[in-house]
């Protein structure tokens, strides 16, 4: 029986309460720098309202770059694996177009998939915007309430062995099942963030996941945050804590050695935009 023909026919009777579609996602990458690697599989896991109708694509992706040993011994793709594969920017209309309207859902996505998966729709010159998407992170959910891995995730969850591990696609399903599971095992309980918090209870809802999944982020990477006050805060560095109007007024060249540096398209664009709000064109 294949990983995918698995996952359905155990799926429980419990389903999600979607207002609009969600694309659960899974990448396999050269490495994990979001600004330099790139990725060698991508799938993708459309799930669309009112009857949760499934649609699946997944692709091997040409690099332009050597996959790295240590990579492929992870994922198991190789050079030679990806030699007559497309390279993004050939099947990203089509990743673009199968995302549209969609909410976004992965594990640990918020916090590398989807700003790796932005670094190369911008190579690419297409924006993918995420402003008026949810998005939804199944490990952040997870390592909340009950830390552990991916496996771990769906062997508690599930009663299952995750077969097919660092496969994209079994992932990407992987992280569907798991989603399910937890609004169903934690309908109504409310959690506390690491800080002590008290977060809304977890419900059937895609906007109470998505304050789950990035509660006190202003950027993906999480360069930025809130603070308890509301503030925005660098999160990084020797302005950690700093709200960050105050260090753009202490030392404009902060900004222009983030916008110079590797950091995230993403952080860059937040950081752009906190910066004309506050201060229009501020040198």
């Amino acid at each position: 029986m294949s990983q995918q023909t698995d996952i359905f026919s155990s799926l429980p009777s419990f389903k999600l309460n979607l207002t609009k579609p969600i694309v659960f996602f899974d990448l396999e990458t050269t490495g994990t720098n979001i600004t330099m690697d790139r990725i060698v599989e991508i799938s993708m896991v459309r799930v669309s309202p009112p009857d949760e109708k499934v649609e699946i694509k997944t692709f091997r992706v040409n690099p332009g770059m050597p996959i790295p040993q240590g990579a492929s011994d992870v994922h198991g793709i190789f050079d030679s694996d990806v030699a007559d594969a497309p390279h993004f920017n050939e099947i990203a209309p089509t990743v673009s177009q199968f995302m549209k309207e969609a909410d976004l859902a992965g594990f640990n996505c918020i916090r590398f998939d989807i700003p790796l998966l932005i670094e190369e729709f911008a190579r690419g010159g297409i924006e993918f915007d995420i402003s008026k998407r949810r998005l939804i992170d199944a490990q952040k959910i997870f390592h909340t309430m009950e830390p552990r891995t991916l496996g771990a995730a769906y062997r508690f969850y599930c009663q299952k062995d995750l077969v097919g591990a660092h496969s994209a696609e079994a992932d990407a399903l992987a992280t569907y099942h798991i989603l399910r599971a937890q609004v169903e095992r934690y309908a109504d309980k409310t959690i506390v963030d690491a800080e002590g918090k008290s977060i809304s209870p977890i419900k059937n809802d895609m906007q109470t996941l998505h304050q789950v999944s990035s509660s006190n982020m202003v950027d993906l990477a999480g360069r930025m945050v809130y603070n308890e006050r509301g503030e925005v805060v660098f999160n990084f560095g020797k302005y950690k804590g700093w709200k960050v109007t105050d260090t753009l007024l202490k030392d404009p060249n902060y900004y222009d050695w983030i916008l110079k540096g590797d950091f995230a398209t993403d952080t860059k664009q937040k950081l752009t935009q906190i910066k004309l709000k506050n201060f229009g064109g501020l040198k």
